[in-house]
């Protein structure tokens, strides 16, 4: 027997650019092909290199990760408005929860191709 690991059968798969790549919705594999055939449905295949994403498994990880981002985002920048200006309540029971929907539709496609990249970067969930 031998106390070396085995040898990895193939090649790295470096997370950041994977990563920079899934944020921007290209396929982290090739960067070329799109990422997501609708707003949050991934393509069942990249079209430039055919790597495989209907196996994926990012269920509601994308989710936590904008409303975790969310509220670190609104609550000082709430805290500050209401320190600075006297906004009304009813203004303000319009504009951050609108506020909070725009950023969260906005936030929730690169959450979820980065969550996409994390996984075929480090061959989670069947991206061997």
């Amino acid at each position: 027997m031998s106390d070396q690991p085995p040898a990895p059968t193939s090649e790295p798969r470096p997370f950041k650019p994977a990563l920079l790549l899934g944020l921007r919705s290209r396929c982290p594999a090739c960067g070329e092909g799109r990422l997501f055939a609708r707003f949050l449905k991934p393509v069942s295949a990249c079209s430039h290199c055919g790597q495989r994403w209907d196996g994926h498994q990012a269920d509601d990880f994308p989710a936590y990760i904008v409303i975790l981002l969310l509220g670190h985002l609104l609550v000082p920048l709430m805290i500050e408005v209401n320190a600075a200006l006297a906004i009304p309540l009813g203004w303000q029971a319009v504009l951050w929860p609108t506020l909070a929907a725009i950023l969260g539709l906005a936030m929730i496609q690169p959450a979820k191709g980065a969550v996409l990249a994390f996984q075929w970067s480090r061959r989670m969930h069947g991206f061997a």
